[in-house]
This record gives structure tokens, sequence and C-alpha cells, in this order.
């Protein structure tokens, strides 16, 4: 292990070499591009042996990921915001084909209006997929966790694709230290890909995954939906054998900080988490006990981690990045729907903010803390769900 001054981008592109990738296949878009530029130079260069393939557009390289992967390749592919949209049908498909394709997800607002910043609504609007889905706070956690990813998506308790999801220019141009491991040091962790059933094979061509008829769809979905679910206990498992070998340890589905007697909690998900850290410890030396519950695995949902947070505090400030228009912030109405039938319901409360790569600084969200704060004291909630720093 080595450490290395590089951009989320660059460093995903070198994921790629570390976890000894076969198939790249992508299509470029701001401010994803660099993760795909980063992957064919290095195989120009010869650093990276793979099969770099140049498509027409994003659908088009899911559907090469999806055929690749058939095949019993390693995929991968990089995208951002209506490129990921545009594989909309394509990230059904590969659900449903049990295919453990890996993509790395530069968070950023749809268009129209134009803008090309963060925002999640992107990767929120995919989440019926069946996709895995994480969110990272950092340029050394996003590196580690593409490779867990394929750990994950490999698993035969699994065998799903993964999305795993950082902020645009936040992190995906901003330059940190990471820890880069060779990929004979990740070969200890991820072996080749051996898939457990039936892949096909060009030189012999069959039709594959035609027609489920309704006495068999139902079941066929109920077991893509306790994979998901599986993914939780088999995610902590690999997170620990990381750690084992390499140091590395995130915090699981959820990174909790100064949680264990906090009354009041926020959580949130990607890189707004570190700076959480610094208003957490800010308030804290002003007298309030609060902590920061970072959600890094947002499908599946961590349904028992959250009750079992919210079973010990007076009041979650609940903060996307991203709304459900029309209804509210998406992780906000999950923490709701997760806590309805249980004997403790803390208050919980909504906030929508940062939208578009509006910055959201330690003093902001000290703010949206101290109003929770003033919430839990006064019981009254207010809004349905407040939108912070929202001009007149």
């Amino acid at each position: 292990m080595k450490t290395e001054l590089m951009s989320a981008n660059y460093a995903a592109a070198r994921a790629v070499m570390s976890a000894r990738v076969e198939v790249v296949a992508a299509y470029p878009i701001t401010p994803a591009t660099t993760v795909p530029e980063q992957v064919a130079y290095l195989n120009e260069k010869g650093l990276w042996n793979g099969q770099f393939i140049r498509v027409e557009s994003e659908h088009s390289a899911m559907f090469a990921c999806i055929g690749a992967s058939s095949t019993g390749a390693r995929a991968f592919t990089a995208t951002s915001s209506n490129g990921l949209l545009l594989m909309h049908e394509a990230l059904h498909w590969a659900t449903a084909a049990r295919l453990p394709v890996v993509l790395a997800n530069i968070n950023r607002s749809v268009s129209p209006s134009w803008n090309i910043h963060v925002t999640h609504d992107d990767s929120m609007s995919q989440r019926d997929t069946g996709w895995i889905q994480f969110y990272v706070a950092s340029v050394d956690e996003f590196y580690h966790t593409i490779i867990q990813a394929f750990k994950l998506a490999e698993d035969e308790r699994i065998l799903l694709p993964v999305m795993v999801n950082a902020d645009g220019f936040v992190l995906s141009h901003t330059v940190q230290p990471y820890d880069y491991l060779e990929p004979e040091e990740v070969d200890k962790f991820l072996p080749p890909y051996n898939p457990p059933h039936w892949t096909m094979d060009p030189e012999n061509p069959v039709s594959h995954g035609n027609i489920v008829f309704p006495e068999f769809y139902q079941e066929f979905r109920n077991q893509m939906h306790e994979a998901g679910k599986n993914a939780l206990m088999v995610y902590e498992e690999i997170e620990q054998e990381y750690k084992k070998l390499f140091g590395k340890y995130f915090g699981g589905p959820i990174d909790c900080y100064r949680c264990d007697d906090a009354e009041v909690i926020f959580t949130s998900q990607g890189s707004m988490g570190a700076e959480a850290k610094d208003a957490v410890d800010e308030l804290r030396q002003e007298g309030y006990k609060v902590g920061n519950a970072r959600i890094r695995m947002f499908r599946p949902f961590p349904v028992d981690k959250i009750r079992e947070l919210g079973s010990k505090v007076k009041g979650i400030a609940a903060f996307d990045r991203g709304v459900s228009y029309g209804f509210g912030g998406h992780v906000a109405s999950e923490i709701r729907s997760v806590m309805y039938n249980t004997d403790h319901r803390p208050m919980i409360k909504s906030y929508i903010g940062g939208l578009g790569g509006r910055d959201m600084t330690v003093k902001d969200i000290k703010e949206v803390i101290l109003d929770m704060v003033k919430a839990v004291e006064s019981g009254e909630t207010g809004a349905e769900e407040t939108w912070h720093a929202l001009k007149e």
C-alpha cells in the first residue's frame, strides 16, 4: 500500500487496475468523464490490460457491461446525471440478470436547468432498480469502496450490481490523499470472478433470460429482493475482512460519529458527512449532545441500524441533497417509514439543501442541527420539510 495524491475520478480508474477489471465500457459526461479518460490512458500505456470499449451512449455502455458480465468477465463503467438516466432500462436488466457489474456514479444535477454540480437526484431516482447503492465522503473511501463493491456483487449470496456514488466536483475533481493497493495485494481479498451459474459462450450463442411467465415471475423478483437484503450482512463481513487485511474501515452501512450519548443526530449522505463531524464537534463544545450518522449504504436501506439509532435519541435531522418532488427528502421519508412500527418514535424533521452544488458549510450544518434541537425542546416540528437557506 502506498499513499498517492489524486482526485476521486482518477482514483476510481486506479481501482479498476487494482481490482483487475477485465472490461470497461463508458461514454463521457461531465463530471464523470475523467474516470473513463484515465482508464483509456492506463490502457494505452499498458498499465491496465483489460478491454476498453468506446461506445456511442451511456445506454450502450451499460449493455456492453451486461454482455461482458454475462460471459463471466469483471465489468465496470462510470457515468453521471442524465447519463445514468439514459441507462435506466439497462439498470433493471443488469439486476434481473443477476450480474455483478460495478458502476461509479458521479452525482450531478439532472438538467434542465443546466447545472453540472452535485445533487443526489440522479442516483436516488434509480433506487428501485435493484442496484446496491453506496455514498462516499472522501477520495480514499471511493477508491476502496469500488474494490469492495466487486467482492460484494460477486458473492453467491448477492449477485447484484453495485453503484458507488461520489459527489460531483466536491470529490470528483478535488485532489486528496488516498492509499493505493497494487493488484497483487488486492488478489488476497478479491480472487478472479468465478460465476456460480451458467455463462454465455460467444462461440456457442443461445438465448438467455427471454421471458418468465406469471407462475414464476413473482418468485423470481422475491429472490432479487432477498439477495438485496442480504447485502447488509454480507457487506459488514467484507468490510471486516478488508480492515483485517489493509487496515481500512469506513463504518459499515452507517458511519456513526459521537452517537452513543446523543440526543439529536444529523443524517446525511456523501461528502457532507465529513463536514458534519466538524459541526458536531463544535456543537459538543457548546454543550449540545448531538451526533452524526452518515448513511453510506442507501440500498438496501439499513433498517435495523436506523431503528437502533432512533431508539436512543429524541430527534433526527434527516438531510437530503435531493428531493422526491411533491413529497420531500428521499432519505428522510425512508427514516420516517422505518421508525413508524417501533415503540419509540423520535421527532424526525426533513431538511433539503445543497442542491446544484450549493455549499453546505459547517456553519450551515450547525444551523440545521440547532433547528432540530429547538424543535425537540419546543415539541413543535413545524413544516413537513424545511428547505435550508432557500432564497426569497
